[in-house]
C-alpha cells in the first residue's frame, strides 16, 4: 500500500508521488514504456506472474508497466485511505467502470440528482438495461433520501459540490446513512480532487477522478481514475481488466507532468475565481452566483468544514435575460472559450440550462424568480483574472446591445 499519509503539505507530496526509484531509475521522471508484450527469462518465472496481478509486476501490456503504475500509485499516495487505483481511459470508462464493479441485475442506484449528465445517462441507459434500477435523489434532503432505501439499495452515487448548479451536499451523513443501509458510496471528485477533498476519509467507498481536468491541467488529454480500500480496489481492478481498460503510457506520462503543479493551478484557479465572482455578484444583470468558495453562497459552510481547498470552476446565472442575450454574452467573450471539459490553464464559459436533467431538483430553485434560469459555468484558466474581468465586461456590454 502507498504511504498516503498527511506527514507532507498537498505540494511537497504532489512532487514526490509515484517516484519510486524501481520506476524512475537515475532521473527525475519514469520513463515511458510502450509495450503490449513482456518477456519472460524462463517458463517459470512466466508461470509465476500469473496470479500475482497487481501493479509492480510484468505480465501483459493490459495490466501497464512503469510509467502507468507510478500515475496510479502517486494518485494513490494522494487519496488518504487508498489501497490502491484503476485508471481508465475516460472520466466517462472510470464512472462506468466503477458502477459495473459494485452493481449487480435486480440492485438499485441511487443517483444525486445534481450529478454530471454522463453519470445520469449511465444510470438511464447503460445500467438499466443490465437490469439496474436507478433512484434519483436531492441530496439536500436528507429525509428524502432516507426514504429511497430499500433492501435492493447496493450503491450510491454522489458529486460535491454538484455539477452546474454547484450545491454543496452534507457527504458524511449521506455516506453514514448509505453504510447503515448496506451501499457502497461513490462519489465523482473531479471539481475539488484529493487535495481538497479527501473523499475517503469523509465516509466514501470509491472515489471518481477525472483526470481530463485538473491533473491534465493542459487540456490535451483523456483519462480517469477511481480510488479505493483494498477490497473495493480489487473488485475495481478485476472489473477493469474484464473490460479489457487499458491507458497510453504516453498520456500517464502527461498526467504525471501535470500532477506535478496541480496544487499550484489549483490555489491560483480558485483565488481567481473569487475574484471573477465577486464581481459577478455585484451586477444588477447576474441574479445569482453559484459559488460553494464564497461566503454568503448557500454552500459555504459545509464547504468550509469539509473542505481544504477549491479550484477555477463555478457558475452564475442571469438576471431577467433569455437565452438569446446569454448567446450574445458568450459569443462576444474573447478570452474565454466556449468548450466542454475545465481545469486546463485556459478559461472556459459553458452556457447550459438544467431542465432536462434534473428530476428530484426543482430548476429555476424554489426560491428564486421563475424567469432567472440561464445559467453559464466559467472555468478560470490562469489568465490574469483582471482581464477576464474585462473580457466579461465586454460579453455584458454586448448583451444588451
Amino acid at each position: 500500500m502507498a504511504d498516503n499519509s498527511s506527514r507532507h503539505g498537498k505540494a511537497t507530496r504532489a512532487v514526490g508521488a509515484g517516484r519510486r526509484k524501481e520506476w524512475t531509475g537515475p532521473v527525475v521522471n519514469p520513463p515511458i514504456w510502450r509495450a503490449s508484450t513482456h518477456l519472460y527469462e524462463s517458463e517459470a518465472e512466466r508461470k509465476a506472474a500469473l496470479p500475482d496481478n497487481r501493479d509492480g509486476r510484468f505480465y501483459y501490456g493490459r495490466r501497464g508497466a512503469p510509467t502507468q503504475w507510478a500515475l496510479a500509485d502517486a494518485l494513490t499516495e494522494l487519496e488518504p485511505g487508498a489501497a490502491g487505483t484503476v485508471l481508465y481511459p475516460s472520466g466517462v470508462a472510470a464512472i462506468s467502470g466503477a458502477l459495473l464493479a459494485v452493481l449487480s441485475p435486480g440492485d438499485v442506484l441511487l443517483i444525486s440528482d445534481n450529478s454530471y449528465e454522463p453519470s445520469r445517462s449511465m444510470g438511464l441507459g447503460l445500467l438499466k438495461r443490465l437490469g439496474v434500477e436507478t433512484r434519483f435523489f436531492d441530496p439536500l434532503d436528507l429525509a428524502a433520501y432516507s426514504d429511497l432505501f430499500c433492501d435492493r439499495t447496493k450503491a450510491v452515487w454522489l458529486e460535491n459540490p454538484g455539477s452546474l448548479s454547484m450545491e454543496v451536499c452534507d457527504i458524511p451523513a449521506l455516506t453514514a446513512k448509505a453504510r447503515e443501509r448496506g451501499a457502497v458510496s461513490l462519489i465523482d471528485n473531479t471539481w475539488a480532487t484529493s487535495l481538497g477533498f479527501p473523499a475517503l476519509e469523509r465516509g466514501c467507498d470509491i472515489t471518481v477522478t477525472s483526470l481530463t481536468k485538473h491533473i491534465s491541467g493542459h487540456s490535451d488529454l483523456m483519462m480517469g481514475a477511481a480510488s479505493a480500500g483494498e477490497l473495493l480496489y480489487r473488485r475495481l481492478r478485476i472489473t477493469s481488466q474484464q473490460l479489457g481498460q487499458v491507458v497510453s503510457p504516453d498520456d500517464c506520462a502527461l498526467a504525471l507532468r501535470g500532477l506535478r503543479t496541480m496544487p499550484l493551478r489549483l490555489e491560483r484557479g480558485m483565488q481567481s475565481a473569487l475574484q471573477v465572482a465577486d464581481w459577478l455578484a455585484a451586477r444588477e444583470d447576474v441574479a445569482h452566483v453559484l459559488c460553494p468558495m464564497r461566503p454568503g453562497d448557500s454552500g459555504y459552510e459545509l464547504w468550509q468544514r469539509d473542505f481544504t481547498g477549491g479550484c477555477g470552476l463555478f457558475s452564475f446565472v442571469l438576471k431577467g435575460r433569455d437565452e438569446a442575450a446569454r448567446a450574445r454574452l458568450v459569443d462576444n467573450l474573447e478570452l474565454f472559450g466556449i468548450g466542454y471539459s475545465w481545469g486546463g490553464f485556459e478559461s472556459l464559459a459553458l452556457p447550459f440550462d438544467l431542465d432536462r436533467i434534473r428530476d428530484a431538483m426543482a430548476w429555476p430553485k424554489a426560491d428564486w424568480d421563475t424567469g432567472d434560469r440561464w445559467g453559464v459555468r466559467l472555468s478560470i484558466g490562469l489568465e490574469d483574472p483582471a482581464d477576464l474581468i474585462k473580457d466579461l465586461e465586454s460579453g455584458f456590454a454586448a448583451m444588451d446591445g
